[in-house]
């Protein structure tokens, strides 16, 4: 018990650090979840590889969306080059299914996750969620800030690209 309030604690300690948006979101000024990221400044990657993707309009959708997403510093612990190979336009389907492994449908906020051990992403497999009272793992990514809430869904913001397992 002590653990699941201590974890929910850090949820909610982590998820102040997006006042602005409480504070628009207090007084109606709601942004869809690709807005929400565009405006924060720490996604332009994120929001680069939307853009390149087509999933922009998708994602400015009815929804609603979960979606963990890396900042810039998690796209820049991956292999040098990767990031420029996923936006070439013949990598479009590579890039769809890394992107759509970071999306749940349906609206999953901090407190739901005490909830669960996986969540099964857009792309179609799974992603693991383990909750302690270290914070909030989503497969080998931390949950840095959480509940970070848009008109059509939540943001997660990790500090780690995950990356689907490979089909074949």
């Amino acid at each position: 018990m002590f653990k699941k309030i201590t974890t929910a604690l850090l949820f909610t300690t982590a998820s102040l650090g997006f006042t602005t948006m409480a504070y628009a979101d207090h007084h109606g000024m709601k942004k869809d979840v690709v807005e929400v990221a565009v405006e924060n400044g720490s996604f332009t990657t994120l929001v680069a590889a939307v853009k390149a993707a087509g999933l922009v309009e998708t994602l400015q959708g009815k929804g609603p969306f979960t979606i963990f997403a890396p900042t810039d510093a998690a796209f820049s612990k991956l292999p040098e080059g990767t990031v420029e190979m996923l936006l070439k336009p013949e990598n479009k389907d590579k890039l769809t299914a890394v992107l759509t492994y970071h999306v749940v449908s349906g609206k999953v906020m901090a407190a739901d996750v005490m909830k669960v051990d996986s969540a099964k992403t857009l792309q179609g497999q799974s992603v693991m969620v383990k909750a302690d009272s270290m914070g909030v793992m989503i497969n080998n990514a931390k949950v840095v800030k959480a509940d970070v809430k848009a008109s059509n869904g939540v943001i997660h913001v990790i500090d780690t690209v995950l990356l689907p397992k490979e089909q074949s």
